[in-house]
């Protein structure tokens, strides 16, 4: 029977009562009394150099504050990466500075050269259209490929080249990966692209700064998923502003994706102006704006290659990939191809040599960062196809190759530096095999023949590494930051507790499952839990919320934090039972003495601990209030196997998916209904990118696909009723919760399973197609079947 509370059960999202009923608090929500708002000025070409900028006209408008310019900012601090990546010959990237509005040139279409401040937003965007810019416009490279031609035009006159680190890895196993190859019985090489994706939350970009002259504190509100780093970055090394006089503060955030965890010169910006203004400055994004100024996503093109013996075990794996930068390094750009993509390739195979080259490029374009999965998506999708088209050249059974090449003993070292410490890739594969009803697609697939249509089956498995750890082994990788994670638990003296931690909710249902978690290690109910978090004035540094990192890590703090509360609160039960502490046991909100009938119920013992009549303060300090600081020993390691089945009319190339089931083994689980709601979200946008989205450039730099005209977002007649599995669980053995992360994995797993079931479907109806780009757009599909 299902539990109906603490952890396993799936109460309602709490936090859905106020979003539902319009009553949330966005950043766009807030209103500072005298705000002035700004629009920034963005360049409509994709490289040039700034001749002048005349502001007379503008500055003299109605309504106009004051205007910026990159000259505003000189001697300030530009915009921090927070990854350095070290390259295959021990030299360190490429690292240019990226000024918070435009100095000397601009890089891509949407840089900002300017930035008008104004009583109005409409006075702001009146008076940016008088600002007289005189740009000579340069060649722009797009293509990352050419841009490594020693002709090309530099992004970065101060850089030796457009090569921001050209990465090998594990550089040590390359002479063996190559004899591998020499050896092999049989290689398959496989050449395709990642696209370029937009992430579009629900919610775009807002920043508000606002300064206190009396106390010299500067705040900044803004859509962010982890307003600490943002604090650290921006007031360590652009704004030089010491971190107990800048507040942070993200409130409810409609939606992140991985976009709204970097530091933006935006909010930069705002903070800044409104210290120079004595007014508070707001920035809204427009839909259309935010397509130019929100990192992307993915972008990477990658040859890779399988080695197989003759009894068609894998040997070994090689891939040489080029990754887009964009025109800046974004926060975590440089770890997404390197560190979360190569430590990958692996996947679920228990394959002994692995080589990963990446060439990092800049061009002229959006800077690319983190996208849902960010570089486990990459990884999984090259590998995926990469095993289907060696099945169709072996003439075996893609699940069988699979199932013969599993990784089966745990723990597992990875030739790629990871260990993953269970999993159960049978298992999942088991329960798809079951969902997906396999025995009877052949059936459904003379239907779909006779109706005209071509029907195919695709499958796909995945690992990934979540709540990226250890802090010791990411400061030896590049990271600037510490990766822990944080929790204070105050207990008040009715009993109620106060979580405040460092993760931050964008959509997870944090302030539902989080009191699970305390809850059930009390024995009290949820509704006595609340959660706090967005807000640095009162929260502990934290590293925020991506990677799937949030229950993992920042349940793990909280876990700890509570543990401490129980064990002051077992020596304050002792007192109050003349017992000894180690005979105190805790059970359904209730302390009792092991063999005995004496108990005190909790809010008893918590009323004790803030009126401390009755017990030796050398003993006891009053109060309940515990902090802890997580730090976890390794990564967590979801893995699951999905399955699509697609119909493809072959008269137009439209591809409609007709069923999708995903087996995925997350550990332990807190809350099902929000685990099914996260694998749903993320195979939603899995199939948008397989079949629909595609950041495209012209030669020029332009962005083609600027709008919801030419970028097509997946629709609910796009995706069907998902069957969802989540049977096959092998807790996590180094974190108290045995949990994984789930909020990726839909993403990872959904887009080679697309693409594998439409080249099925072709090469059902006689057409010699080994693989497709995404999207797998109508268009695409029909050059394909016609050559």
């Amino acid at each position: 029977m299902p539990k109906d509370h603490g952890i396993g059960a799936s109460p309602k999202r709490r936090e859905d009562v106020r979003f539902l009923s319009g009553t949330g608090n966005y950043t766009d929500d807030i209103q500072i009394n005298g705000q002035a708002y700004v629009h920034f000025l963005r360049s409509d070409i994709a490289h040039a150099k700034i001749r002048s900028i005349d502001t007379t006209a503008a500055a003299a408008m109605p309504g106009v504050v004051r205007i910026f310019t990159g000259a505003d900012f000189e001697g300030i601090g530009g915009i921090p990466c927070g990854w350095q990546v070290t390259d295959r010959h021990g030299e360190p990237m490429q690292e240019p500075a990226h000024p918070v509005l435009a100095q000397g040139k601009v890089r891509y279409v949407g840089d900002q050269i300017a930035a008008v401040v104004a009583d109005t937003i409409e006075q702001a965007r009146d008076a940016a259209e008088a600002i007289d810019v005189d740009l000579e416009e340069l060649p722009a490279v797009v293509d990352m490929k050419a841009a490594l031609e020693e002709s090309a035009p530099k992004v970065h006159d101060d850089l030796t080249s457009n090569l921001c680190y050209d990465w090998g890895f594990v550089e040590e196993n390359k002479p063996a990966v190559d004899a591998a190859f020499e050896a092999a019985a049989h290689v398959t090489t496989l050449e395709l692209r990642n696209n370029r994706l937009i992430a579009n939350p629900m919610e775009p970009r807002v920043a508000i700064g606002d300064f206190n002259r009396a106390t010299g504190d500067s705040t900044l509100y803004t859509t962010s998923q982890n307003p600490h780093v943002i604090r650290l970055l921006m007031g360590a090394f652009v704004l030089g502003i010491p971190e107990h006089k800048l507040r942070v503060v993200a409130p409810d955030v409609g939606g992140g994706f991985g976009t709204k965890i970097f530091h933006y010169a935006e909010e930069a910006f705002c903070t800044f102006a409104a210290k120079s203004l004595n007014r508070a400055v707001k920035w809204t994004s427009t839909r259309s704006e935010a397509f130019i100024s929100d990192a992307h996503g993915r972008d990477h093109v990658t040859k890779i290659e399988l080695a197989l013996d003759a009894d068609n075990n894998f040997t070994a794996l090689r891939t040489d990939t080029h990754a887009n930068m964009g025109a800046y390094l974004s926060t975590f750009a440089p770890s997404v191809p390197t560190w979360l993509h190569g430590t990958l390739m692996a996947g679920n195979y228990k394959t002994p040599l692995i080589y990963v080259n990446v060439k990092a490029v800049f061009t002229n374009t959006v800077p690319v960062d983190a996208y849902r999965g960010a570089g486990r998506p990459e990884a999984t999708y090259q590998l995926e196809r990469l095993i289907d088209k060696a099945a169709l050249e072996l003439g075996v059974d893609p699940i069988a190759l699979r199932r013969q090449n599993f990784i089966t003993e745990f723990p597992y070292a990875t030739p790629v530096a990871v260990e993953y410490d269970t999993g159960d890739y049978h298992g999942t594969m088991d329960a798809l095999e079951c969902m997906a009803d396999i025995s009877g697609f052949e059936a459904r697939r003379k239907e779909s023949e006779a109706r005209g249509k071509l029907r195919g089956f695709g499958v796909n498995c995945y690992i990934e590494a979540c709540g990226i750890a250890p802090s010791n082994l990411v400061g030896q990788l590049g990271a600037r930051a510490g990766l822990y994670e944080s929790a204070t638990v105050r207990v008040n003296a009715t009993g109620g507790i106060v979580v405040m931690t460092g993760s931050h909710s964008h959509g997870q249902g944090h302030e539902t499952s989080f009191p699970q978690v305390i809850a059930e290690m009390i024995g009290i109910d949820e509704s006595m839990v609340e959660i706090e978090h967005g807000d640095t004035a009162n929260t502990p540094m934290g590293m925020g919320t991506y990677g799937s990192r949030s229950i993992a890590v920042g349940g793990s703090a909280m876990v700890r934090a509570t543990e401490k509360i129980i064990a002051k609160a077992k020596k304050i039960a002792a007192h109050l039972m003349e017992a000894s502490e180690a005979d105190i046991e805790l059970k359904d909100g209730a302390f009792s003495v092991a063999g005995t009938d004496k108990s005190v119920a909790w809010g008893d013992v918590t009323l004790a601990a803030y009126v401390p009549h009755n017990y030796p303060l050398e003993d006891i300090e009053p109060g309940l209030e515990e902090t802890a600081f997580y730090d976890p020993a390794n990564f967590t390691y979801p893995s699951g196997a999905y399955a699509c089945e697609v119909e493809v009319d072959p008269d137009t190339g439209k591809v409609t998916i007709e069923a999708f089931n995903a087996a995925d083994d997350f550990g332990n689980i807190i809350n099902p209904m929000i685990v099914d709601g996260q694998v749903h979200g993320g195979i939603g946008q899995g199939i948008g990118q397989a079949l629909l989205e595609n950041a495209s450039y012209d030669e020029n730099g332009q962005l083609l696909s600027a709008s919801y005209m030419d970028y097509a977002m997946p629709r609910a007649s796009d995706v069907p009723f998902f069957g969802v599995d989540h049977s096959s669980q092998t807790p996590c053995t180094h974190n108290p919760l045995g949990v994984k992360g789930c909020g990726e994995a839909g993403a990872i797993g959904s887009p080679p399973a697309v693409v594998n079931a439409v080249v099925d479907a072709l090469r059902s109806g006689g057409h010699d197609v080994t693989h497709i780009d995404m999207p797998v757009s109508p268009s695409r599909v029909w050059q394909a079947m016609n050559g």
